[in-house]
């Protein structure tokens, strides 16, 4: 028989969720309007990163970035090589990041040269769900080749979302994903959230999807 300390456990979403908070009331302050960034490793949420910044910047706004992962530097490489201000925030063994983490990232960020900073949570379907970091916005990118079943098997996320990205639709037919689906299945679990199909290589449906991200 299992036994479960529930007490424990709202503890833990309390603590982070007063942490968010404060995280949230420290941007503003700097004014900072801030986007988490969720999805499965490889959905393109570096790549969504990577080709909004430019368009953020040609709108006279500064970009910045957190980069999460569990272990190395790879995705903050990328985000630094955009010359825009990156904090690297390596979670170690957990599989998502909490809002002590983006508190300390947030400290060592130079906020006065911000207005728009992405927080790229790490490549997991599951685990970012239930903890907020502080951010106005959750962005989930999804892509073709995950499969079209993707988001029937992680319906919470979408339901905790405010946009969804449908990533990499140019490979759909080579993967026989079915995007229609993808999408149906996104406005079951959330019918209010604003869906973009995207591809990263030619750009199509980022500046509709920046124009929602900033609305």
């Amino acid at each position: 028989m299992h036994h479960i300390d529930v007490h424990v456990e709202k503890d833990i979403y309390d603590v982070n969720n007063r942490l968010a908070d404060a995280n949230a009331a420290h941007l503003k302050d700097h004014g900072i309007r801030a986007f988490d960034l969720l999805g499965a490793i490889g959905s393109g949420k570096t790549a969504t990163i990577e080709r909004l910044v430019p368009l953020i910047q040609k709108r006279g706004l500064r970009a910045g970035a957190i980069a999460g992962d569990v272990y190395g530097d790879d995705d903050f490489k990328r985000i630094v090589a955009l010359n825009v201000p990156a904090y690297n925030a390596n979670t170690g063994k957990e599989c998502h990041l909490d809002a002590h983490l983006v508190e300390h990232a947030i400290d060592h960020l130079p906020l006065d040269e911000i207005d728009i900073l992405f927080i790229e949570n790490v490549g997991n379907m599951v685990c970012p769900t239930d903890f907020r970091l502080g951010a106005e916005k959750r962005i989930v990118v999804i892509s073709s080749t995950e499969g079209d079943d993707v988001v029937n098997k992680h319906p919470m996320m979408f339901r905790s979302s405010n946009i969804g990205v449908i990533n990499k639709v140019d490979l759909a037919g080579f993967v026989g994903a079915d995007l229609d689906r993808m999408e149906a299945d996104m406005r079951r679990y959330n019918p209010e959230m604003k869906i973009f199909r995207t591809n990263m290589k030619t750009g199509e449906g980022l500046e509709a999807l920046l124009d929602a991200i900033l609305a």
